[in-house]
């Protein structure tokens, strides 16, 4: 599936190809940390098939429990994660769902390091709804 999407205030723009049977949910603790949020939902890029079309995005490398190197690429200007890489230069990207222009037809098809999700998530679809603030 071709998407393409940009950062909040639209300096990082990009094209890509994903395959939308491969979206992930992760809960692990640093994917709580740098998304702000509970999880962070990503689709790696199918190889070769990422391509930054503006701005130059700034990179922070984190080394996970695993001990792997990861660069994590975000706007410098609004912050907004983009995706991430190999910090050694390989092909795995994996694109931050929420900058997709085409979220919508990516659904999550598996959920990882559920150990560290937060306790209340499951209960997540009972909360009231408002659709506006």
């Amino acid at each position: 599936m071709k998407v393409d999407g940009h950062c909040h205030c639209g300096l990082i723009t990009y094209e890509a190809e994903v395959d939308p049977e491969r979206v992930e949910i992760c809960h692990c603790t640093d994917c709580q940390t740098l998304s702000g949020s509970a999880f962070r939902t990503v689709v790696p890029v199918i190889e070769g098939r990422f391509a930054i079309s503006s701005g130059q995005p700034r990179t922070y490398v984190k080394t996970a429990e695993s001990g792997n190197r990861r660069a994590q690429l975000f706007c410098p200007d609004c912050g907004t994660p983009i995706c991430s890489t190999d910090a050694g230069g390989g092909a795995s990207v994996y694109l931050r769902v929420g900058t997709v222009r085409q979220r919508d037809a990516l659904v999550p098809k598996k959920q990882y390091w559920f150990r560290s999700a937060q306790h209340w998530i499951a209960d997540i679809a009972a909360l009231p709804k408002v659709q506006t603030q």
